[in-house]
């Protein structure tokens, strides 16, 4: 019988030590949130324009600025303990901070959570479109449309490369 290997724990993550410290991690994780939410509002601009592969090219930037944010965002929450004694008031700006920032991210889900409703319904149109050309018109017996059999639906293929 194999037996599962376990691996190690993750390291905890350091926390800061000094009020210049947790500063300079406030700092840093507002620039970062900053940078996302620019790169997301012209993200979104460009998805409500129709320009998705424009908005698609975005996608490096936007996977490098998102590491860079959970790895700020896990240093603040093992720094949380310490600048909650040390530095409430930097510690309450960088929440409100954070709410604006997942506000702005909601809107951009919708926006993209739309775009995809649209598309899908769109897919779903043309696919109704085809079936009804390709299905014959037959009747039973009673005199009733004959519900086709699935080997007279053809699929439609669609390509995800833009």
């Amino acid at each position: 019988m194999m037996q599962m290997q376990r691996q190690p724990a993750p390291a905890p993550a350091p926390s800061v030590t000094s009020p210049i410290d947790a500063r300079q991690l406030a700092n840093v994780l507002t620039e970062i949130m900053n940078n996302l939410l620019a790169l997301i509002e012209q993200e979104t601009e460009l998805v409500r324009a129709g320009k998705i592969p424009e908005a698609m090219k975005l996608e490096p930037q936007k996977n490098d600025l998102t590491k860079r944010y959970i790895a700020a965002i896990t240093l603040v929450r093992a720094s949380q303990p310490y600048m909650a004694k040390a530095t409430p008031d930097l510690l309450g700006a960088l929440h409100r901070h954070h709410e604006v920032f997942r506000a702005m991210l909601q809107v951009n889900l919708t926006v993209l959570a739309t775009a995809h409703a649209v598309s899908e319904g769109i897919v779903r149109g043309v696919n109704a479109e085809v079936q009804k050309r390709n299905i014959p018109q037959t009747y039973t017996a009673a005199g009733r449309r004959a519900a086709p059999g699935p080997r007279n639906l053809t699929p439609i293929a669609v390509s995800r490369s833009l």
